[in-house]
């Protein structure tokens, strides 16, 4: 028996040993254990670098048996480890501890009131349409009768990503979609986020949600309009608020309408919210131009129809009497636990 066999022989049994005496009683200690032992250049891999000085004949049996002494000490390892968690779980738990508290969240403000005025126009058989937050010039504008030079398609009023590539400005977009897709009668609602580049104030923000509207069918009526407007105000304010609409203008509609109701925070006796007028604006609307028809292939004189959009992040404001849009977007537990 040669020297290096009987030096090998001799290591691997002591490193045997060492390793059964090691008492690892925390995470630090089963780390420092690994890297000792286990790691690339630890003990056990040193070992195995010893192979190259024994004869070929021996290299199988010496091989086997630092294999089984690396199995040892992963082993031991493994064993400590569970040990030692069991008995820290054991240690953790008290049981004359009071039970921990569920906490329960809640929907988001803006959230509620989407599905609250999507719910209504559900009810009224309007089907709900989605379409891309990331919109080109020709669906976000040119198709709805703003011209070249509105000044929505400058980059001061828009973000504009590349060339005619821009984030939507509403999702009145959304509109001209479904109808190169689908042939009247449609009648739906566009909820979603859309974008400005606005300075952040108190009033504004750089994004917020709207929920827009269409109806096209044969032989509509402007007092449809303000039929299914007057019936979603009463469903979403209350029966006893009290109208008003006023002639307003845009490109997509004409003729175009803006609606009031009464300040449902001072009953219409003027307020700080409705700037002591006593009313509340809280939607646009109009009939569909008849340009627009054009643009998506419909004969103007055999369909008519109307389209009205809102703020939801205004809406959710003034009926709750909050005065910071960006209060809704600050993640404050404070107010989120209120609604």
């Amino acid at each position: 028996m040669n020297q290096s066999k009987i030096s090998l022989e001799l290591k691997i049994d002591l490193l045997h040993k060492e390793i059964s005496k090691e008492v690892l009683s925390s995470n630090e200690l089963c780390d420092e254990f690994r890297l000792k032992y286990l790691s690339r250049k630890g003990k056990v891999a040193e070992l195995f670098d010893e192979l190259r000085t024994v004869s070929a004949e021996e290299k199988p049996k010496f091989g086997k048996t630092l294999n089984e002494l690396r199995n040892y000490a992963n082993n031991f390892l493994e064993d400590s480890l569970k040990n030692f968690s069991s008995q820290k779980e054991k240690q953790k738990i008290d049981l004359s501890l009071p039970g921990r508290e569920l906490h329960q969240g809640s929907i988001h403000l803006i959230t509620q009131t989407m599905e609250e005025i999507q719910n209504i126009f559900i009810s009224m058989g309007f089907d709900i349409e989605l379409g891309p937050e990331i919109e080109d010039d020709y669906h976000n504008f040119e198709a709805l009768n703003f011209p070249p030079d509105h000044p929505a398609r400058d980059m001061q009023d828009t973000f504009f990503l590349e060339n005619d590539i821009l984030l939507r400005t509403h999702t009145t977009s959304v509109q001209i979609r479904i109808m190169e897709t689908k042939r009247a009668p449609i009648r739906a609602i566009m909820p979603g986020r859309v974008f400005r580049n606005e300075a952040i104030s108190v009033r504004s923000y750089c994004l917020f949600h709207q929920v827009d509207g269409v109806y096209i069918d044969k032989n509509v009526s402007f007092s449809e309009l303000k039929g299914t407007l007057i019936s979603f105000a009463k469903s979403f304010y209350g029966n006893n608020i009290k109208y008003k609409f006023r002639p307003s203008f845009f490109p997509f509609t004409e003729p175009s309408l803006e609606m009031d109701i009464t300040c449902f925070l001072c009953k219409g006796s003027g307020c700080r919210v409705c700037k002591n007028s006593g009313w509340l604006e809280i939607l646009g609307a109009g009939m569909v131009h008849p340009n627009i028809y054009k643009k998506v292939g419909y004969n103007a004189d055999e369909f008519s129809g109307f389209a009205f959009g809102m703020g939801v992040e205004r809406i959710a404001m003034l009926r709750h009497g909050i005065s910071d849009i960006r209060i809704l977007y600050e993640n404050d537990l404070r107010m989120l636990k209120q609604f």
